[in-house]
């Protein structure tokens, strides 16, 4: 069953990315189109309110919910930014960079110093990442700086970043109250937060997003239906214990980024861009397996 989990939550990951990269190119600011997304997972999640025992719910749940929510709403609006602004070659093997920050996070947190298998895998993904952009005049030393010159990639850094803390309380609240409660809460919890980073970053443009919704409805429902089930096999997956299991799965979806990179959006280098996201691949399982 796990296997069903991580192919669909990597599927569904993979064909929402592509439409919010098409919307976002269709003149669509990137938070608002996050805002759609969550007045799409609220109505989908609100039918399920009955069905939860509220009483049952400790402060704990709540807290953990509520933080989740907020680094998580943080997160999707940083990687739509990065999604209008890159190639989605470079950006899908930057997710390599996930398994880097949350084995920070632990060194940090949890006092666990990664072994020398663990640093490999850390060296060669930052190596890997190195060959995502063309060098800069023939010059070497410039891939890097090109790299984190690009806002599409500063903005998908910061993206993994507030997703690996979100998933820290995440983990917490199914913990507390299970897979469906978090995700119903996540969905609502998350609407009212999206909306007034809306109203603060977007205070003249939101009317005219509105107005510019109707031709993309179909799309729009589509990638919250789509968010939905991706985020509950997370869930799932959390809630039974898979993460390590998850995250090396998860991996494969670098290549799958590059293909459809050149196959929907006619993206260039890309036999370079495979090379690359497979030896951040298994940089990446290194990490995981140590």
């Amino acid at each position: 069953m796990e296997i069903v989990y991580v192919c669909g939550r990597l599927i569904f990951s993979l064909a929402s990315n592509v439409y919010q990269k098409k919307l976002s190119h269709q003149g669509l600011h990137p938070f608002y189109i996050v805002a759609t997304t969550y007045c799409v997972l609220s109505l989908l999640a609100a039918p399920f309110l009955g069905v939860i025992e509220l009483k049952h719910l400790t402060y704990s749940f709540w807290v953990n919910v509520s933080l989740a929510s907020l680094f998580d709403v943080a997160g999707w609006m940083f990687l739509v930014v990065s999604l209008s602004k890159t190639d989605l070659s470079v950006f899908g093997p930057l997710n390599a960079y996930k398994v880097v920050v949350s084995m920070l996070l632990a060194m940090l947190f949890l006092n666990e110093i990664p072994s020398v298998q663990g640093f490999l895998g850390v060296l060669i993904i930052i190596v890997g990442s190195f060959f995502l952009m063309p060098p800069v005049r023939a010059h070497q030393a410039n891939r890097l700086i090109n790299l984190l010159s690009d806002k599409g990639v500063r903005a998908r850094f910061l993206s993994i970043v507030l997703f690996s803390v979100g998933t820290i309380f995440l983990k917490k609240s199914v913990g507390d109250g299970g897979a469906l409660a978090t995700m119903i809460f996540w969905s609502l919890i998350g609407l009212p937060l999206i909306l007034i980073s809306n109203y603060f970053f977007l205070p003249h443009k939101f009317q005219q997003e509105i107005k510019a919704t109707k031709p993309h409805l179909y799309s729009i429902l589509l990638i919250g239906l789509m968010v939905f089930f991706m985020q509950y096999l997370t869930l799932l997956l959390l809630e039974n214990m898979l993460v390590a299991y998850a995250l090396a799965l998860f991996q494969l979806g670098m290549v799958m980024q590059v293909f459809i990179g050149y196959r929907v959006f006619n993206e260039k280098n890309i036999l370079r861009k495979l090379l690359v996201s497979i030896v951040m691949m298994l940089g990446s399982l290194l990490v995981l397996v140590a």
